[in-house]
């Protein structure tokens, strides 16, 4: 069976990224056992999972080409815990007894921050496919990743991934994870503790992995931006990872200097949107399964639908409809979900629908009858979208309530508010026409 599993690893290499093999199918050892198929032995419940999520389908298949007939594949758990080096990570020291090593250093990584608690979509795919390049390639051509998005949209997530993920698998590396501020607290005690120079040591030579969240935090800081561009200079020339995460691009962000700015600038950038309606979707069920809550598909859908600022609002109000229901020792329903949701949920400014539909109606040059209409026509379609989008953006109403302002069922208002948030991500003439409408109404202008 042996002779059969190498066969396979030949196969699956040829079909999936090289880092991918490395990290998750190369540990894979295969376990003799009996006629009818083969037993293999994951490191431990992290690449377990990871394999059957991803890639039993394949391995599946592979097995049964080589062999030539049907054969069962089945996969356990080694009893002893295996230390996973990938194939081009430094091997590394057996363990000496008594002896315990700091596996990184600053904030503490959060423990369900990692890539298969991550969910991939379109808004996030070239992000998190960067993210898991960087953290599964010892060596790279791009050392550095910036992670570009607004708050509570993932890039923290993302970033600690990274962190967990070289640890997995190369634990003697020393990954630092701290705030921007952290880093501009921690030199202001340095100067005023007179331990500058062990400071600069820690960073600049006794540093593998630097994730630094918030950059943005050092606008105006001269000192702080010297100290850490002199940093970036050192990992740079000593190949190691760096990767940053903030709120803006770092031409965007004020009073940084040119050279703290083009060090940020080097690496690859990567833009993670918010979450559109099915993606919030997956990601209330993802939570929502890992916490072991059992709620019906309406409520994740009232949720996705109401819920749109961010991921960190979703998960608010994931928690905060499973703690009611706990308290108050009552099933889980919509009812439930909208006593919740009307707490929390962030109060838009004051534009009404009909404020809405009046501005629309004068930048299309439709009129309140055809906007409201059941015409199909493309140059009615496009505006009533754009409108319905507006209005749950804008206001407090419920999608319900918003289809019904547009004699629409709350199916369609969720399908033209999809097709618009798509359209302004991929269509740049319409993501013009939202930016100037959105502008109009937030100054009052209709």
């Amino acid at each position: 069976m042996e002779a059969i599993w190498e066969q396979v690893k030949v196969v699956v290499r040829q079909n999936m990224p090289a880092h991918s093999y490395r990290m998750w199918i190369e540990p894979v050892q295969c376990q003799r056992n009996a006629e009818d198929g083969i037993t293999l032995l994951c490191p431990n419940q992290f690449y377990k999972k990871r394999i059957l999520d991803h890639y039993m389908d394949a391995l599946a298949a592979a097995l049964e080409s080589t062999a030539g007939r049907p054969l069962k594949l089945r996969l356990a758990v080694a009893d002893r815990p295996q230390r996973i080096a990938p194939v081009d990570c430094a091997p590394q020291q057996l363990p000496l007894p008594d002896i315990h090593q700091a596996s990184y250093t600053g904030r503490i990584l959060r423990r369900n921050f990692t890539f298969d608690q991550f969910v991939v979509s379109d808004n996030n795919g070239f992000a998190y496919s960067a993210a898991l390049a960087l953290a599964s390639t010892r060596r790279t051509q791009q050392n550095a990743l910036f992670l570009l998005s607004n708050t509570g949209n993932g890039k923290s997530h993302l970033s600690q991934a990274i962190g967990h993920h070289i640890l997995s698998g190369c634990p003697g590396e020393r990954v630092y994870y701290i705030t921007a501020e952290d880093f501009a607290n921690e030199m202001i005690a340095a100067f005023q503790n007179n331990t500058i120079t062990a400071f600069k040591e820690k960073y600049r030579n006794n540093c593998d992995v630097l994730l630094i969240e918030d950059v943005h935090y050092l606008s105006g800081k001269d000192r702080t931006q010297v100290e850490l561009a002199l940093t970036l200079d050192a990992l740079y020339e000593a190949d190691k990872k760096i990767i940053f995460s903030s709120c803006y691009l770092p031409g965007d962000i004020p009073k940084l200097h040119e050279k703290l700015q083009s060090r940020l600038a080097c690496g690859i950038i990567s833009t993670i949107d918010p979450p559109n309606f099915q993606t919030r979707v997956k990601i209330l069920k993802k939570k929502a399964g890992s916490n072991g809550y059992h709620m019906p598909e309406e409520v994740f859908q009232y949720l996705a639908g109401e819920l749109s600022e961010n991921v960190r609002q979703l998960e608010s109000g994931l928690i905060g409809v499973a703690a009611k229901s706990a308290l108050l020792g009552s099933e889980i329903n919509l009812d439930l979900a909208e006593s919740v949701v009307k707490n929390f949920v962030s109060r838009r400014k004051r534009i009404t629908i009909d404020a809405i539909k009046k501005v629309i109606c004068k930048y299309y040059n439709v009129t309140h009858k055809e906007l409201v209409s059941r015409s199909r026509k493309q140059r009615i379609v496009r505006p009533r979208q754009v409108a319905i989008y507006l209005a749950r953006k804008y206001t407090d109403q419920p999608l319900q309530a918003i289809g019904k302002n547009f004699n629409r069922y709350h199916a369609t208002a969720l399908h033209a508010i999809n097709v618009v948030e798509k359209g302004i991500k991929n269509d740049m003439p319409l993501q013009k026409h939202v930016e100037f409408i959105s502008r109009k109404l937030e100054n009052g202008d209709y």
